[in-house]
């Protein structure tokens, strides 16, 4: 099976938190689901390098901090993630959808009203117990 180690960005603006929704996807299991943006650690990268990079690609936003957050290991049908989460406060919320279909500024509460990708799920848990 498939190991791949990817980087997540809990975006926090204000009392907000950036959830993002992926489109059509290979597997059914994460098609239209939410998740929290990131993607691949590239050889040779940190994970804040990478988030950093992800960011950039995905939103076109810049972010100056990074605050490692939690590790989820989760297996899916077809492949084992490795997710390092990073908490990342920003200070607009102006983003540029360039990978993903819709996007939604919630409270921690609002949360678990969104359809999660099941290896985002122990962040948004966490982040609603704190």
């Amino acid at each position: 099976m498939k190991s791949i180690e990817v980087v997540a960005a809990i975006i926090t603006h204000e009392d907000h938190i950036l959830c993002v929704q992926r489109g059509p996807a290979k597997f059914d299991y994460i098609s239209h689901k939410f998740e929290f943006p990131g993607g691949k650690v590239e050889p040779g990268e940190s994970g804040e390098e990478a988030i950093t990079r992800e960011l950039q690609e995905e939103l076109k936003l810049d972010i100056s901090e990074t605050h490692y957050y939690m590790t989820v290991n989760h297996t899916y049908p077809d492949f084992h993630i490795t997710m390092h989460a990073y908490l990342c406060p920003v200070t607009t919320r102006e983003i540029v959808l360039t990978e993903h279909v819709d996007a939604k500024w919630l409270t921690k509460d609002a949360l678990l009203q969104l359809d999660w990708a099941a290896a985002d799920v122990p962040f948004v848990e966490r982040l609603m117990a704190n």
